[in-house]
This record gives structure tokens, sequence and C-alpha cells, in this order.
């Protein structure tokens, strides 16, 4: 792997060279600097950090009201706590109230991995993108979350941005990052079939594209790192110029970007469309690599599949 930086520390790049202009932005976390990569932040801007221990609905009503005080403030937290033990903080608080918080939701899906099922968060965009007015981001590497960071900070309404631990393989470059905020990317276009993911699905479905045109197979990859809202116009296209649509994510079969995009291209342009998710079962221990290799979300997984469908 050539990247070494994970996108919970691209976070904490941006905030860190931001907050030198913009006081006004306030990082809280719950017993969760070190693993939030917020460590650097903490200890260069004291005065702009808060740690609330480990008190996850605290962590959610205390940004809330510091929006509510014209405070920037970006609450980081583990993803399998932030969405579901503070779930009510987080629809009352952030969202009912229309406030200018961002949730981070660190180490998400399965980065957890040993640790098993109650560290796991495959449930995070299914429960956060059914609350009215919060928007649900998954960036697929360090370099667009960084944009998306960037465009975070230039509005004023509630988000839930889920990154994993690990680094991932650079998909964009420092220079070549096409990024518009709440617009899916369109990383690569074909007839046969649209292959739409989000987060760190992204990177082995553009892998997966490459195996297919090894094989005569011409695939669509979309990076759908906006879910809610999600990119309809895109998703309609990538739909209307294949013959099946797969849908990639890290998130359990019910609810997530799937669920998302069949009722769209249900509505829109009816395709069949397959979703290739974790099981609704608790995962296997393992590394991440090891779990996605065992559920088939890996390059070859996804082409296998995509093949299956086409033919």
């Amino acid at each position: 792997m050539s990247n070494k930086i994970p996108n919970r520390q691209a976070i904490c790049e941006v905030l860190m060279d931001k907050v030198q202009t913009d006081k006004d932005i306030v990082v809280l976390c719950s017993d969760s600097r070190g693993s939030a990569s917020m460590t650097p932040f903490a200890d260069a801007f004291p005065d702009n950090f808060i740690e609330v221990g480990i008190a996850e609905q605290n962590l959610v009503s205390i940004s809330a009201g510091l929006a509510k005080c014209g405070k920037k403030p970006f609450a980081a937290s583990p993803a399998c706590f932030l969405s579901t033990r503070s779930y009510e903080q987080a629809k009352v608080d952030c969202a009912y109230s229309n406030t200018n918080v961002t949730l981070i939701g660190i180490s998400g899906g399965i980065s957890y991995g040993a640790l098993g099922m109650s560290h796991h968060s495959a449930q995070d965009i299914a429960a956060m993108s059914a609350i009215p007015n919060m928007r649900v981001y998954l960036p697929s590497d360090r370099h667009q979350t960084k944009h998306l960071i960037e465009a975070l900070l230039k509005d004023d309404k509630p988000a839930y941005i889920r990154v994993g631990r690990n680094p991932v393989e650079d998909i964009y470059t420092e220079e070549d990052c096409p990024f518009t905020m709440d617009q899916a990317t369109v990383l690569c276009e074909g007839t046969d079939v649209a292959l739409i993911a989000c987060g760190e699905m992204v990177k082995p479905a553009k892998d997966a594209a490459k195996l297919l045109n090894e094989q005569g197979i011409s695939a669509t990859v979309l990076d759908m790192y906006c879910v809610k809202p999600l990119d309809k116009q895109a998703i309609v296209k990538a739909a209307q110029n294949a013959k099946v649509v797969l849908t990639i994510e890290e998130h359990a079969p019910f609810g997530g970007l799937g669920s998302m995009v069949s009722q769209v291209v249900g509505e829109e342009c009816p395709r069949t469309v397959v979703n290739l998710a974790l099981p609704d079962a608790p995962v296997i221990t393992g590394t991440s690599k090891e779990v996605f290799d065992h559920y088939g979300l890996n390059a070859e997984g996804i082409a296998k599949k995509a093949a299956e469908l086409v033919k």
C-alpha cells in the first residue's frame, strides 16, 4: 500500500489548517482523540478542543449547543457508538434542530475487525439516512475526504461522515480530485454493468472494472460518496446505459446504498439491481482485508459477481 494516511488523519489535517483563521471550529472527542487521529489538533489547539470522555450522547448534545452559539463543531467518535448510542441526540439535537454539527463516525464498517459485532457499524448508513435533515457521506480516499471537509466548513447544516480505521489506496491525486458537493464522481463509463459504490468499496469497484475490461465487459463506476442526498441523476444515467446495476457497500443488506439505488432505478429506469454487502448476520472475525475477501467485497469478488450478472 503506497498511501499511509487514513481518511481520519486527512480530516485532522484540514481542521488544523482551517482553525488557524477560523476560531469557531471546535473538535470534540469521546475519549477517542487517538483513534480519531485528533491528538495533534488537541495538542496544538487546546482552546478549540473538548474532551467529553466516554459519553457519546453528551458529545452530540454539547456539539449541538455549541453550534447554536455560532461555533462549528466536529464530533468524532467510533461509528458503532455514534450511530446507535447517541441516535436520539443526532435525531433531535442535531437534525430536528438543524444545527451545524458534523458527526464523524470513525473506524466505520468492520474496521475494528477482531472486536466483533459490538464494534462494527454495519447499520449506520440506514440509521442516519432515515433522519430528516441529516446528510450522510462516505468519502473514498484522503483527497476526497479533504474536499468534503472543506465543503462542510462552508455550510451550516448537520452531517454524518463515516470513515474507516486504516489507510485506503488513493483513487485520486492532490492535483486531480474532481469534487462537486452532493454529486457522485464518475470514475469510468461503460455499457454492460454499472458499479455503484461508496466509502472503502470504491477502490475495489474501480479495480474490478479493470478486471472486467480484460474479459471484454465494459463497466461504469460511480463513487457515490454522497449517500444522502443521493445523486439520483448520476444513478439513472449509469443505469440507463447499462444492462445491470451492482451496488457495493460495507454495510448490512438492508436500508443502505443498495436499497436506495434499487428504489431510484425501480422508479426511473427499471433494471436488475443486485446489492453486494455484508451478510445479515454477525460478521466473521478478522482484519478488514480478511473480512472483505471472505464476503467477496474485493476486486475479484465484485468482478465475478458482475460477470455473472452480465452473462
